[in-house]
């Protein structure tokens, strides 16, 4: 059966986009306003998708809602240090991991098709499972092409060098290949091209 015949995968496509449909945050794309999650899943799908055109239905599942309904764990819940970033990057995943087995349990999927789309939330066998760099890269592609010239325009062009870094390391080649075709402008590129060169001897 094709997914989008799928009575489940179509339910619970909707149902995630319904919950992210109530982000109170908007971003506005060519003069209309967007629920910024809702925004971020359908950006998150469509990298995956071009990534991956035979996306496996965890996987496809997992890009619709791997940020699902985020803004009722805001950041400032938490101390603005960096164990407290970091405490709160992690009870997020198990967050979104815990409202997107719910959805997927309320529209009839087995547990174990709901146990995959979850380890996909929590990163759980990344680099080692293939769906799992799948999302990793089309997570990064999605901060390269919407995110990133805002932080590179507010953030100390070190930090946003290792950031680069970072990011890059955990892209596969195909990552990095799709990466390097976005249109960046020449600050961002200037950056870009500072993270990647080689380390000096």
């Amino acid at each position: 059966m094709q997914l989008d015949s799928d009575p489940r995968f179509a339910a619970a496509s909707r149902r995630f986009d319904e919950e992210n449909g109530r982000d109170p945050n908007f971003e506005t794309v060519d003069d209309v306003c967007h629920p910024r999650e809702l925004l971020y899943a359908r950006r998150l799908t469509e990298w995956v998708l071009k990534l991956a055109p035979d996306a496996s239905e965890p996987l496809r599942l997992a890009a619709r809602c791997q940020h699902l309904c985020r803004w009722l764990s805001p950041r400032s819940d938490y101390p603005m240090t960096r164990p407290g970033y970091l405490q709160w990057r992690a009870e997020l995943k198990k967050f979104h991991a815990q409202k997107s087995g719910e959805i997927l349990r309320e529209v009839g999927y087995d547990e174990a098709t709901i146990a995959a789309v979850q380890a996909l939330n929590l990163k759980k066998n990344f680099p080692a499972d293939s769906d799992s760099r799948v999302l990793e890269d089309a997570l990064c592609l999605v901060f390269l092409e919407f995110q990133f010239a805002d932080l590179a325009a507010k953030t100390d062009a070190d930090k946003v060098i290792n950031a680069l870094k970072k990011s890059w390391q955990k892209m596969t080649p195909a990552g990095h290949a799709c990466a390097l075709k976005l249109p960046f402008a020449p600050h961002e590129l200037a950056l870009v091209q500072k993270a990647l060169a080689p380390a000096a001897a």
